[in-house]
């Protein structure tokens, strides 16, 4: 028999193989550990065969051990093992048969022995594990029904695990978030200290990213010692056995789970198997629960978000509603449903024509059809009505399609909005217009014909050689009142034409040249004692209105003679702007800067750039209207004031077509 085992071993390890696929085709072969250990078995029985006086025959520990615990792992039963052990015993004896040899009682009856001692102390093992894992899962279970999340959960399972694994001193899980295990639970020892530290790791370093890279467990005898520790607290507790296994939800890592040992180097298969099976159980809750979390969060910020559009759809004065595409309405707010006129609980679910007002139906019908028909939206329908009773009332609306995921219509949403009161400010703001029209008619009328005669008049008296000095000096104050109101009735117009879309301009092909030379001459006429100054450069032509320029021309010089020092002069400058597209008019003068608080409202109708009598000069439009003339030629006007160089205001035209 001893010569058979050893000559044949490869052909009984052949049809063991063989058998065991006939006889049970389910069975996961390529982790049949018995078949790893069975050369061993089989020279251990042909030593026993030739010595058959020694006394008792023992199997190695690892090969029934681990055969009934990964029979136990995978969820076969114990017939399973008694069936490799029955189809090794019938090899065995089918080979000696083949072969012609016929062992005795004595042999036979120690080959029967020994798979019979295999048999017994795997099936005791299995029963034995078994047991323990059925309480232990028991437990686990209740624990899963006992917890309502995962932080309450997972310390429940390890104080579970250690109560069934007495060489457990302590055991832990981190989870993987992103690219980091991060400690969620911890009993034991150093349990306190490692959950108040926040312990996390990337997911590929240490002890934990070992076993969560190559996602199989692994057992490390001297842990304190280990050179890839991340933990300097499991360093310090000396801890010597640990246990990890990865835990996996197909192939995805959700976490690592640890249990360690101060006093072992080394843990059972037995306690081993439960770990992992305790771990595997655990993780499909750890799953379900963080899903469940996700959902839980998602459903609370989806009911928050729908409360907030509830909340705006309920209080906003825009009036939104849903309809099918038998146009019964499906969703309606508060605004909309006044329209309509009965409660949103009666308007839901019935039609169009049962709900609104005969003629809203017959108006938004045909609208409504259209957007169903098409799939195109209408927008800005405005329509007029005089909903229960009240004052008639205006619309703006607008009628969308709402699409399934198809692209097919199966509804519309419409958003009616009330522009009553937009159309009473256009009225009034149309009246407005109208009145400023006969205003600006009565002044430019009416007001200038009297203070003509009076201007005339105050000519022709001066004239009189007879008046006294006192005489002659009331007449031209007359005439100097006369010409001040006309600068003050002109300044006026042009504000009121220019508020009504910019001020009208009339271009011709001008030389700002000969236009400022010309408009300086007659400034100096009327200044006689003033120095007036023009320096020009480069081409000055361009496409202007003259009228409108030699108007900012003599606004600009007649700001700087009433603001500048009477003894410097005022210093006039026309030249190319840097470029050929542009002319830039500046006009400078010496004196008091204008005071920066006055400078951001500059420009501004009815502001002053001085303060005190200057200011009462006049109306206050004259750089206002400049910086209109500017922009109704596309330019722009900016000043300058500083103590030290004066003021500048600077005018860049562009040339025009």
């Amino acid at each position: 028999m001893a010569e058979f085992l050893r000559e044949h071993r490869e052909l009984l390890l052949l049809d063991w193989e063989t058998t065991l696929r006939e006889r049970a085709p389910e069975q996961p072969h390529e982790e049949a550990v018995l078949r790893d250990h069975l050369p061993e078995f089989l020279e251990r029985l042909a030593d026993a065969a030739e010595h058959p006086s020694a006394e008792g025959v023992s199997l190695p520990l690892a090969l029934s051990d681990e055969h009934a615990l990964l029979r136990l792992e995978h969820g076969q039963g114990l017939s399973q093992i008694a069936l490799e052990y029955a189809i090794l015993r019938h090899c065995i004896f089918r080979g000696l048969m083949r072969e012609g040899l016929w062992p005795g009682l004595s042999e036979l009856e120690l080959l029967n022995n020994i798979l019979d001692q295999g048999l017994i102390r795997a099936t005791t093992l299995y029963s034995h594990v078994h047991e323990r894992m059925l309480k232990a899962l028991e437990r686990v279970s209740e624990a899963t029904l006992e917890s309502e999340d995962i932080d309450s959960f997972l310390p429940k399972l390890l104080r579970v695990l250690q109560e069934a694994v007495m060489a457990v001193d302590g055991a832990s899980i981190l989870l993987r978030e992103g690219n980091e295990l991060r400690l969620r639970a911890a009993v034991g020892i150093g349990s306190h200290r490692a959950m108040e530290s926040g312990f996390h790791l990337p997911v590929d370093a240490g002890l934990s990213g070992q076993v969560a890279h190559e996602r199989r467990p692994q057992l490390v005898r001297m842990v304190a010692n280990h050179p890839e520790l991340r933990s300097e607290l499991v360093r310090q507790l000396g801890v010597r056995a640990a246990y990890s296994i990865p835990l996996l939800q197909g192939d995805t890592l959700i976490g690592v789970a640890h249990m360690c040992s101060r006093t072992v180097f080394d843990f059972s298969p037995s306690d081993q198997l439960l770990f992992r099976v305790m771990m595997t159980r655990a993780t499909s809750f750890i799953v379900q629960a963080e899903l469940a979390e996700r959902e839980r969060l998602a459903r609370a910020t989806a009911q928050r978000s729908l409360a907030q559009l509830d909340t705006l759809l309920e209080a906003s004065p825009v009036g939104i509603g849903l309809l099918d595409r038998e146009l019964r309405v499906l969703s309606i707010n508060e605004t909309l449903a006044q329209l309509n006129g009965p409660p949103v609980a009666e308007q839901l679910g019935r039609s169009l024509r049962e709900v609104a007002p005969a003629w809203v139906a017959e108006l938004l019908e045909p609208v409504f059809r259209h957007v169903l028909d098409s799939g195109q939206p209408v927008s800005n329908h405005e329509f007029t009505g005089q909903p229960l009773d009240t004052s008639p009332h205006h619309w703006l609306g607008n009628y969308y399609p709402v699409r399934a995921a198809d692209g097919a219509v199966v509804g519309l949403g419409c958003v009616l909005v009330d522009i009553t009161h937009q159309k009473d400010v256009e009225t009034a703001l149309r009246r407005s217009g109208e009145l400023r029209e006969q205003l600006i008619g009565v002044v430019g009328h009416d007001l200038r014909n009297p203070l003509n005669a009076i201007s005339a008049s105050a000519t022709l008296l001066r004239r009189d050689a007879s008046l006294s000095d006192g005489s002659r000096r009331a007449v031209e104050r007359i005439r100097n009142s006369a010409a001040r109101m006309a600068r003050m009735l002109s300044d006026i117009l042009d504000f009121a034409r220019g508020g009504n879309g910019g001020l009208p301009v009339h271009r011709e092909w001008v030389n700002l040249h000969e236009l400022c030379r010309s408009t300086l001459e007659e400034l100096q006429v009327a200044h006689p004692h003033r120095r007036l100054e023009l320096e020009t450069r480069g081409n000055a032509w361009g496409w202007w209105d003259p009228d409108r320029l030699a108007q900012v021309v003599g606004n600009l010089v007649g700001n700087a003679l009433q603001h500048g020092h009477p003894d410097t002069p005022v210093h006039v400058k026309v030249e190319d702007a840097g470029t050929d597209a542009e002319v830039s008019l500046s006009v400078h003068n010496e004196g008091e800067p204008i005071a920066p608080e006055l400078r951001a409202t500059l420009f501004q109708p009815f502001r002053h750039g001085a303060k005190g009598k200057a200011a009462t000069r006049s109306v206050g439009l004259g750089l206002y209207i400049v910086q209109q003339v500017a922009r109704a030629h596309g330019g722009e006007v900016e000043v300058r004031s500083r103590p030290s160089e004066g003021t500048t205001f600077t005018l860049r035209l562009p040339r025009g077509r």
